[in-house]
């Protein structure tokens, strides 16, 4: 297993596969690198040279942010625009979603379990009404 980055990446992978497991690489990212340093696509990520690695790290690292800069710059814009009290940091920071979704249904990963409102009785309590009727 191979270590890129502060990430172990799956050795048993192909190298483009792999190096997605670093946060801010993707598909089209992954692709580039792997083009830009000249590695074949299809050798796996334990048969990487120590030489390979190196160029692999240097070039992610002068090219893109990624990993811990990526994630503090992420979380440095949410923080923003909370603070400066916009629409999408309310809806960032009361836990619902962003980007203009419906949560009449739906919308249960961000807004989590459902939540019963209302007060909950017991049988005797439910009967005793029911005979009230």
């Amino acid at each position: 297993m191979p270590r890129l980055l502060g990430v172990d990446v799956p050795g048993k992978k192909r190298v483009e596969y792999a190096l997605r497991y670093i946060h801010g690489i993707g598909p089209h990212r992954a692709t580039d690198v792997v083009d830009h340093c000249k590695i074949d696509p299809a050798k796996k990520a334990d048969e990487l040279t120590a030489e390979e690695i190196r160029q692999i790290v240097t070039y992610i690292q002068d090219t893109y942010r990624v990993e811990g800069d990526l994630r503090r710059e992420v979380s440095q814009n949410i923080r923003r625009l909370i603070s400066i009290g916009s629409y999408r940091g309310l809806r960032h920071k009361r836990s619902l979603p962003v980007r203009g979704q419906r949560t009449k249904t739906n919308a249960r990963t961000r807004k989590g379990s459902k939540r019963t409102v209302g007060a909950v009785r017991d049988k005797a309590a439910r009967a005793a009404m029911k005979a009230a009727k």
